[in-house]
């Protein structure tokens, strides 16, 4: 009964928080063939070696080419491993700036599918340089003059999502979470108390609509009744819409490396003090 009781006093952000983290929602696996045609995977970062929790290459979107970087999770403790559990590696946010300078180029835009609980934190990532990988991908995403369109489709950990979110449309599906930082993370460090998980997402505003009335998000796309996995298919088409939708709105803008500073610019409240 205990846990009973307290599934039912918990928040939107958690109940959210763990549909996000669901072993059975889709991933960017379930998603491609639906949302993009003539997929051709690309591989490396020409630095080290090929990350998996990173996926990346051309496609089509409605018969306009792209250019597809996705953090990959995997569904069975094999792929989970394979992929290290959608914690990238320095290597994997390298083959991710790689690709969106190709497609800087060639003139493609730059479609980010987002699900990651936040860049690997290993010894062998710091060594590599994991901070300067996340920070050069950000740099290059501000000044990129392609259109840049993001969705977080699971969940949006730190500096390990913004590498692949510094876009002029950001999207959320319903379901998802976006946060500076994880919430037990988050409670480690303001209470000590990691195990205070549950309150400290509720005060993060880390859901669609707390990241919506802020402005950090332009806007949410709604999943089927229970989360995403009851329908992948109807999901992937509502991704779709909203990406297909987000390139056309973008279609006459003049300058959009101007907007997405201006954009991100805007961002939060602060006070200058005499």
């Amino acid at each position: 009964m205990a846990g009973k009781e307290s599934k039912e006093v918990q928040s939107p952000a958690v109940r959210k928080m763990e549909l996000a983290r669901l072993r059975e929602r889709p991933t960017i696996r379930d998603y491609l063939p639906i949302i993009f045609d003539d997929f051709i995977e690309l591989h490396g970062d020409r630095l080290y070696g090929d990350d998996k929790a990173v996926l990346g290459g051309l496609a089509l979107l409605g018969g306009r080419p792209v250019t597809v970087v996705a953090h990959l999770k995997g569904k069975t403790t094999r792929e989970n491993i394979d992929a290290n559990f959608g914690m990238p590696h320095p290597e994997g946010y390298r083959k991710a700036l790689r690709l969106m300078n190709q497609a800087e180029k060639f003139g493609r835009p730059v479609i980010c599918l987002v699900d990651t609980p936040g860049a690997f934190c290993g010894v062998e990532a710091e060594q590599r340089g994991q901070g300067e990988a996340i920070a050069r991908n950000l740099l290059t995403m501000m000044s990129l003059t392609v259109p840049v369109l993001s969705v977080i489709t699971g969940e949006g950990g730190s500096g390990g999502a913004l590498a692949l979110a510094v876009a002029n449309r950001v999207y959320m599906l319903e379901n998802a979470v976006y946060s500076v930082i994880s919430p037990k993370g988050c409670a480690s460090i303001l209470w000590k108390d990691p195990d205070r998980e549950q309150e400290a997402a509720g005060l993060l505003g880390i859901t669609a609509e707390d990241l919506l009335r802020g402005g950090i998000i332009d806007g949410v796309i709604p999943e089927p009744e229970g989360g995403a996995h009851k329908q992948a298919q109807h999901t992937a088409l509502a991704i779709k819409h909203a990406l297909v939708t987000g390139l056309e709105s973008l279609a006459g803008m003049s300058d959009l490396a101007a907007h997405r500073y201006e954009k991100f610019r805007a961002m939060g409240v602060f006070e200058v003090t005499a």
